[in-house]
């Protein structure tokens, strides 16, 4: 598939077409068969345009460490929880229905559940998912813990 950066000759409106070969694009415009979005005018022709071409590794800087990065977004993830979702603790189930009822104000959480309780949440559709635990910051040493929430 070729992406083509298109020109009304009519009414000089900009658009782009995905065609599957040059050729099919050659064939279509040839029979009129290219509308404009704007004004359906036929006189529809290719605008100049970078091509969009990867560069071969050797070309890049440096080779990206990929476990790097994924440590960094790991990270990233722990500490937006952290500073973003109040920790509930073993009380997760309860904090989760009382939000999804409206009975508290709606506002993210995280915490621990049993089996049963992921399973009950899950039977009354109330909105919740394991967060894998390396993404999960560390609870506060006061909290008590059930079987984690992942």
């Amino acid at each position: 598939m070729i992406l083509y950066a298109l020109i009304c000759g009519d009414c000089d409106h900009e658009f782009e077409g995905w065609f599957a070969s040059s050729e099919a694009f050659d064939r279509l415009s040839k029979r009129k068969q290219i509308d404009c979005p704007e004004c359906s005018g036929h006189k529809v022709g290719k605008q100049i345009m970078a091509p969009a071409v990867r560069p071969s590794d050797k070309a890049l800087p440096g080779k990206i460490d990929e476990e790097a990065l994924m440590k960094e977004f790991v990270r990233r993830a722990r500490e937006h929880v952290s500073q973003n979702f109040d920790y509930v603790g073993d009380d997760f189930a309860e904090e989760a229905r009382a939000i999804y009822y409206g009975e508290q104000d709606h506002r993210p959480i995280w915490g621990e559940t049993t089996p049963e309780e992921r399973e009950a949440l899950a039977d009354e559709g109330i909105p919740a998912m394991p967060l894998p635990a390396p993404f999960a910051p560390k609870p506060p040493k006061s909290a008590k813990r059930k079987q984690p929430l992942n």
